[in-house]
């Protein structure tokens, strides 16, 4: 038993998985950048990531040091992440939509020894730099030209050699591999450390749930920097599996098909936005798609006319997962329950047990406490998930006392479930409105709003009233000039999905409402914006 202990934990890591097929397909492509017209077979795949590990080596690079990265999706972007397996380190990629403040403080929170950035966002780094207390040693750019505060990425690699690095220590499928940031929707982003058999098993999951093996062809539109982006049929299972991956640096969706078309992609992935678009596109200017296998979407639910368009125009095969940064995704609504159950999350995922239990104003519902499986009571979700979550957070004791419990992950979502355990998710717990003392779920009006033929997207809030406490507020993104808000208040009216009570009385028509990089509704903004909104006059008041 001693000699498995020690064998599967120092052979049962990530990266022993992408040396197999560095040894077994060196000369299968890895990857495609379509806009570079780079294209890399696993042996050159490696041998880039080779240059960046011994050169890591040779500037005293250690064991568990941080390497930063505020990059698109782009070639360094997979060089960095892998070197950074091999070099027993941690890989943290972070958002490029931070402001200088925020990368700021990320820096003093992670410390990286090395931070490797888009010459995109100069302004930003350089201001960060300014304004934070820890200073990496290395500051490498790409896309852009040696300054004082930062050399190039071709520069820093010059050196390099392209053999094997001599590793400094052994193999440990317990150490942290990869640091994510939560997007903060609560306050400051926490960080989530995964560990190498975390990412394991997250590609095992996706290559069970799609299914992905060697063969497939992914493009993930959405940024690497979060869970979705680099673990959904991303970076870190692709080149796990053996696949391979086309990088799509900002979504488009022209291009995206014709990446579709012109690779054989058999996986897209992206948020249900980029679906709708993909589908728009398509109905104009149809391509050949009999290569995809399956879409796949994240962030939000799928409403059934959604999802019978979609089948229709881009693929019979639709995903949609739901689950967190700290969990990755923890249920799935497959593509045979996509008609029959449009609009929920799903059930769990194989390794994982998600439960609805009942809330208290004290204390946290114990994970037997609960909400009865009729589609009705309105619970917490929670989630027992050891194959991909760490079960902490960076440096933040109080927030993983608060959110870990018992073995399972404390969501802050409500939602309902039914006999089947399929799961419904209405909001968080903090975007819930109280009008005359009655709970309301924004993504429950959402939904109804969204099924009328005019409209494209809706967001629901609320803003202050001295009577009911809060006020139902609709924002609305339409393509048709006639729609008013008396159409949009009659059509809820008539729906029998909501009650009268539920309905908005306040509206305002927008070009498009926010989201967050992993496709979720920002619902806090919109309530802060709907606050400055309604003292303007800018809100339609029925």
């Amino acid at each position: 038993m001693n000699d498995f202990k020690k064998i599967f934990e120092s052979h049962y890591t990530w990266i022993e998985g992408f040396m197999r097929n560095v040894r077994r397909y060196p000369e299968k492509t890895a990857l495609i950048d379509p806009l570079r017209k780079l294209t890399q077979n696993y042996k050159l795949l490696n041998a880039e990531v080779n240059r960046l590990s011994n050169t890591l080596m040779a500037n005293d690079f250690q064991p568990h040091d941080i390497v930063m990265v505020l990059l698109k999706n782009c070639p360094e972007f997979v060089y960095a992440y892998i070197a950074a397996h091999k070099m027993h380190g941690v890989c943290c990629p972070v958002s490029f939509r931070l402001s200088a403040g925020e990368l700021a403080w990320a820096m003093t929170d992670a410390k990286p020894r090395v931070f490797i950035y888009d010459v995109r966002f100069d302004e930003t780094v350089k201001e960060a730099l300014r304004l934070s207390s820890y200073q990496p040693e290395h500051v490498i750019v790409v896309g852009g030209k040696e300054n004082a505060d930062a050399v190039t990425y071709p520069e820093f690699v010059a050196g390099g050699s392209e053999e094997e690095p001599a590793f400094v220590c052994d193999y440990y499928t317990y150490d942290e591999t990869l640091r994510l940031y939560t997007s903060g929707t609560t306050g400051r982003p926490k960080a989530v450390p995964l560990l190498s058999i975390n990412e394991v098993l997250s590609a095992h999951d996706v290559m069970m749930e799609l299914p992905m093996n060697d063969e497939d062809i992914t493009m993930n539109t959405t940024p690497w920097f979060h869970r979705g982006g680099i673990h959904s049929a991303g970076p870190a299972v692709v080149f796990y599996a053996g696949a391979s991956l086309v990088i799509m640096d900002k979504f488009n969706a022209i291009d995206t098909l014709d990446y579709a078309e012109k690779y054989h992609i058999t996986y897209v992935i992206g948020v249900p936005t980029v679906l709708d678009a993909l589908a728009d596109e398509q109905e104009k200017h149809p391509r050949k798609l009999t290569s995809i296998r399956g879409c796949i979407a994240m962030g939000s639910p799928l409403e059934r006319e959604a999802c019978i368009r979609y089948k229709t125009v881009l693929t019979p095969n639709i995903f949609n997962g739901y689950g967190t940064t700290e969990t990755f995704w923890n249920t799935m609504l497959r593509p045979g329950d996509v008609l029959s159950h449009a609009g929920s999350a799903g059930r769990s995922c194989v390794d994982d047990d998600v439960r609805v239990v009942k809330i208290y104003e004290d204390r946290k519902g114990e994970p037997d406490e609960l909400v009865a499986q009729d589609g009705s009571e309105v619970g917490e979700v929670i989630m027992c998930s050891p194959a991909k979550s760490p079960y902490q957070y960076h440096n933040n004791d109080a927030a993983s006392a608060d959110k870990y419990y018992k073995g399972f992950v404390y969501t802050n979502d409500l939602a309902t479930w039914d006999k089947d355990q399929f799961v419904t998710i209405l909001g968080r717990m903090d975007d819930m409105i109280i009008s005359s003392g009655e709970n309301i779920y924004p993504a429950e009006v959402e939904a109804v709003l969204d099924a009328h033929p005019a409209v494209k997207e809706s967001i629901v809030t609320s803003v202050p009233d001295k009577v009911r406490g809060q006020i139902v507020t609709a924002y609305v993104v339409t393509d048709n000039p006639d729609l008013t808000p008396e159409d949009l208040d009659e059509f809820c009216k008539e729906s029998p999905e909501i009650a009268n009570f539920k309905r908005p009385r306040y509206y305002r028509f927008v070009d498009s409402v926010p989201h967050n990089a992993t496709g979720k509704r920002m619902h806090r903004q919109m309530k802060e914006q709907a606050k400055e909104d309604l003292k303007n006059g800018l809100l339609y008041r029925l």
